[in-house]
């Protein structure tokens, strides 16, 4: 037992400054052991609910941030068993302090997306509109995601958006969405034909959804025109643009055909001769 305590206590000698006993090795061992096993705990709770993928993307990412916790525990280990680290916490400081201010940008969105794969608040598919910009995104990195406009022009977003700013998510509750066109009709025209004329131009586009069924809002008494709303149902948001218009050129021949017209601003210029 005393050759035991012996050996436990034998100092090995770094350097000058530097030295550590056979037992607090062992000690820093154990912790590193519990350290790990925590941190593989705190991973599984983290993912279990993630795809294949983004564990991956996960994992990747979190094995740096485990070596980055094992140096922290050895030297806040070695500091508390009287081991001098005071240059080496000085020198840690100072350059971690230095990579952060360099890299301030791409660790905010590292940060953000792993927060996105976490929250899971984007998916790949979805249809997002951030500062006016609509895309369908196609593959969520961990510092952009990339998404696809309608105009099929490739939208690399930093992640670190998706906190600082307001994101429509159009399909989170769903693929469907509501879609409305507006237009005016002239004072003294028959708004019950408007209605069914409004309402035949949605039920007679083939993307319009039958349920729930389109309705006409009748929005206001504007300046120069009775203001409807057609509202209706599209099975795929990120196509909109085309259905409407279609909608729009029905809309057209049918008050053609029933003798609706569509004014124009009209304002009334009164001379007054001096």
């Amino acid at each position: 037992m005393n050759e035991i305590k012996n050996i436990l206590k034998k100092s090995i000698k770094i350097s000058q400054d530097v030295e550590i006993s056979v037992q607090n090795i062992l000690l820093l061992v154990v912790i590193l052991i519990l350290a790990t096993i925590v941190l593989r705990i705190l991973r599984r709770l983290i993912t279990r609910k993630l795809p294949d993928e983004d564990k991956l993307k996960f994992k990747a990412v979190f094995s740096y941030a485990t070596w980055f916790s094992y140096v922290i525990i050895v030297l806040v280990t070695l500091h508390a068993v009287g081991v001098n680290v005071t240059g080496v916490f000085a020198a840690s400081a100072a350059l971690l302090i230095g990579i952060g201010l360099a890299l301030q940008t791409l660790f905010q969105d590292i940060i953000s997306g792993i927060f996105i794969l976490i929250d899971q608040s984007v998916h790949v598919g979805d249809i997002i509109e951030l500062d006016g910009k609509v895309g369908r995104v196609e593959e969520i990195k961990l510092r952009t995601t990339r998404a696809i406009t309608i105009d099929n022009k490739v939208l690399v977003i930093p992640n670190h958006l998706f906190l600082s700013n307001s994101l429509f998510n159009w399909t989170q509750n769903g693929t469907t969405t509501r879609e409305s066109v507006e237009v005016g009709v002239a004072y003294g025209s028959d708004v019950q034909l408007v209605k069914e004329l409004l309402l035949q131009a949605a039920s007679n586009h083939k993307l319009v959804l039958k349920h729930p069924a389109p309705l006409v809002l009748f929005t206001n008494f504007g300046d120069s025109s009775l203001n409807f709303k057609l509202v209706f149902t599209l099975n795929d948001s990120f196509q909109a643009s085309i259905p409407k218009s279609d909608i729009r050129f029905e809309i057209d021949r049918l008050f053609r055909e029933n003798n609706i017209s569509i004014p124009f601003p009209q304002r009334d210029i009164h001379i007054i001769q001096k």
